[in-house]
């Protein structure tokens, strides 16, 4: 049977921009859907780009009976952990409910694959730090929870015959694409290495470190950081393999080793070349002291074989594109 076309929902953000990129470069035919409201039209770099929301049905099925749709990339949600909590329905009704439309519109015009964009947030704080596929999923806020209801959803589906699919749970993900082509241009991140990075072009005041008395090596928060662009691989690798007949599958994205917020900071300036304006604050309700993802099954599962798996390459990507935002440089994109 020949490939189908690739629905990607959410393909001007962030990460969806760069899987996005990556199909299009292996050839792939790409249809992106997206409403703009977090991405970029510049963002997206290969096919068709319809704006709109995941959630339209009337919409989906417009965009159905149009292509030949293969596969879906899943990737359009809200992100914001503390905007989740206090507007925990803003995230039901985007992350859950327009997930549901999505899927139901899919499985009635015969989409046969769906690659998801999950979270590390589904298993809340481990007690060791460490985190398998294996590991309770427990959610302590509602973007974890909203994004566990769609895995649900999903593995309903396929075994009453619906989509295979492929559950991908992202760890810390940053960086940008080396070539500078695409980058993160997110408004109100709050993510560290970009929140860093905008403070190192003069974006941000400072940066604040919370909590330093974590039972830790340097009393700060480890983290498992992964490069975008080992991420997007590991949607084509996903792509690939349930286009193989593999079986569904949830598995965690992540190098399976951590970098304090301190050691980050540090290679901020290290690549900058001048000091932060850094501030230590008290600890953060809900911030486990470590989450590292134990990711062997990706590598045994997909044989994803990530590229990016430094730190100053993490950071130096991004700073390089932070500086084009800064820079108003005309290949860049920014948010307002």
């Amino acid at each position: 049977m020949d490939n189908g076309k690739i629905l990607v929902t959410g393909g001007a953000g962030y990460i969806g921009s760069h899987v996005v990129r990556q199909l299009g470069n292996s050839g792939e035919n790409v249809i992106t859907l997206d409403n703009l409201s977090t991405g970029f039209e510049a963002a997206v770099t290969a096919g068709e780009l319809v704006i709109g929301d995941t959630g339209d049905a009337a919409l989906l099925d417009r965009v159905f009976d149009a292509h030949d749709i293969d596969t879906v990339m899943h990737f359009a949600a809200h992100t914001i952990v503390p905007e989740s909590v206090a507007n925990p329905l803003k995230y039901y009704g985007n992350n859950t409910a327009s997930s549901r439309t999505l899927l139901e519109r899919a499985t009635k015009h015969g989409v046969r694959h769906i690659v998801f964009s999950s979270t590390a947030a589904v298993y809340g704080i481990p007690a060791d730090g460490k985190a398998s596929e294996a590991t309770p999923t427990r959610p302590i806020n509602p973007y974890g929870s909203s994004k566990l209801m769609t895995e649900w959803m999903l593995r309903d589906l396929a075994k009453a015959g619906g989509p295979s699919y492929v559950a991908l749970r992202y760890f810390n993900v940053a960086g940008c694409e080396p070539g500078g082509t695409i980058g993160q241009s997110t408004p109100k991140a709050t993510l560290l290495v970009k929140v860093a990075c905008e403070a190192a072009v003069g974006k941000r005041p400072g940066v604040s470190i919370f909590g330093t008395d974590y039972p830790t090596p340097d009393g700060t928060g480890l983290r498992d950081y992964i490069h975008v662009e080992d991420l997007a691989t590991a949607h084509l690798d996903a792509l690939h393999y349930l286009r193989d007949g593999g079986k569904s599958a949830t598995l965690n994205c992540g190098y399976g080793h951590g970098y304090s917020v301190r050691e980050v900071l540090a290679a901020v300036e290290k690549i900058n070349g001048k000091p932060l304006h850094i501030t230590e604050e008290p600890r953060r309700a809900g911030d486990p002291p470590e989450l590292v993802a134990v990711a062997k099954k990706i590598r045994t599962v997909l044989g994803w074989a990530p590229r990016f798996d430094d730190l100053d390459t993490i950071v130096r990507t991004s700073l390089a594109w932070e500086r084009k935002i800064a820079d108003r440089d005309e290949s860049a994109y920014w948010a307002a």
